[in-house]
């Protein structure tokens, strides 16, 4: 059995120096934009950016990924191609229905802005071709200079998104300094790693469409796995802005903002890293279990710390740092401890399902997930009742997730 290879944990801190950075940044930001927007506003940006990080995913059909497993530099740039097409095609689809349902004056998106509306193509094509750019970055281990372009990307964000409140732009400040950040960043990232350009047309040459059909698992068992995931992540803040209208949405978007903090920090840079561990292993030892239980023993240690002021302190401390109008927030961080906890080990082990060709078990889970988020999130009579049981429903499936990703880390032909 293979052990971690010696630049496991090098590579590790040098993400994690990258991700502090970006997630910095933006705390840092924080508490000068709560105070210079409302909840409201922050509710319906929130809202925008939801939207994006959804179509983002689709807009890849996960054929970023790829990139690990493909590192001809040929087969990369088909890569590129695809997921330009993709997402350009994507981009276009949604700015036309945006358009076409504020027309219709539904009641739910009064709150979102024309520019906003008209804008959300547009953040959606560099989110998914910036997200493809560092998988680009991980398969060439080029870890610095991935880093160094998500810390560029982060703090433009929260100097543009700052400087054009300051100018009194209002609702449109905050949409407006999250496309120049993700522009800067998009920028920066070519400029540093000189990825492949990608080939575009209106429509997909037959190369590209022979990656397609190589690729099927992707787009047929991980995309939609991987929307559902991305789906359930932002059903909350669809559901209560709805239910609850766009102050609670603001309240609950600063809680997700700040408890995804530490998670994406820390177990997005060891998911980096322990995506070349796993297909290392398997390639050469035909499983990653080693690489999975240190990787999992490191991830519980790490979480412990955050959990627990969350859990200890948050309502105080969002009073103290963004103003006692968030001390709501606060309450609402604190019963999502426990589920940061768990997200945090499992998010970055998920990719054993990637790596054992097990998408389609990972694609029901999903399902289950979806059903019971929008069951409790509709169900609930209050805001804090959706948040505990949604807590409790996804901690019990979390615990079945690492089962079967463990299993597939041993790779196993059947798994219970």
């Amino acid at each position: 059995m293979s052990a971690l290879r010696p630049d496991f944990w090098r590579n590790v801190i040098t993400v994690l120096t990258g991700a502090t950075g970006a997630q910095v940044l933006p705390l840092l930001a924080a508490p000068l934009l709560t105070r210079m927007c409302t909840p409201a506003d922050m509710g319906a940006f929130s809202i925008w950016l939801s939207v994006i990080t959804v179509a983002a995913i689709g807009a890849t059909l996960r054929i970023d990924v790829t990139m690990v497993l493909e590192r001809d530099a040929a087969q990369q740039q088909v890569c590129f191609g695809v997921v330009a097409y993709a997402a350009g095609v994507l981009a276009l689809v949604l700015t036309l229905l945006a358009v076409l349902v504020r027309a219709l004056g539904l009641p739910a998106l009064q709150d979102i802005t024309w520019f906003e509306l008209l804008t959300i193509g547009v953040g959606t094509w560099l989110t998914a071709y910036i997200q493809t750019t560092y998988a680009y970055a991980t398969s060439h281990n080029e870890f610095g200079k991935a880093a160094k372009a998500r810390m560029v990307g982060a703090g433009t964000i929260a100097a543009a998104q700052l400087a054009l409140l300051a100018l009194g732009l209002g609702a449109a400040a905050l949409p407006g300094g999250q496309l120049i950040g993700l522009a800067s960043g998009l920028w920066v990232a070519r400029t540093l790693l000189s990825p492949p350009s990608a080939r575009t047309g209106l429509k997909l040459d037959t190369e590209q469409r022979n990656y397609l059909v190589k690729h099927q698992a992707f787009w047929r068992f991980s995309l939609p796995s991987s929307l559902l995931n991305a789906l359930v992540g932002q059903l909350p803040l669809f559901i209560i802005g709805f239910k609850h209208g766009a102050l609670a949405a603001g309240l609950f978007a600063l809680t997700q903002r700040v408890v995804a903090a530490p998670i994406s920090l820390l177990a997005a840079s060891v998911l980096e890293v322990f995506k070349r561990q796993s297909v290392h292993d398997f390639q050469t030892v035909g499983n990653c279990e080693e690489a999975y239980l240190a990787t999992f023993k490191a991830l519980t240690l790490l979480a412990l710390g955050p959990s627990l002021v969350l859990f200890l302190f948050a309502p105080d401390l969002f009073a103290i740092v963004f103003g006692q109008a968030w001390r709501p927030a606060g309450e609402l961080a604190r019963i999502l401890a426990p589920l940061c906890f768990l997200n945090f080990i499992a998010s970055p082990l998920s990719y054993v399902f990637f790596v054992a060709g097990k998408q389609k078990m990972e694609l029901v889970w999903q399902v289950g997930l979806f059903l019971m988020t929008a069951t409790v999130f509709v169900v609930a009579p209050s805001l804090q009742q959706s948040v505990l049981w949604y807590v409790i429903g996804y901690s019990l499936l979390y615990l079945v997730y690492l089962y079967m990703s463990y299993q597939c880390s041993q790779n196993r032909t059947a798994v219970a």
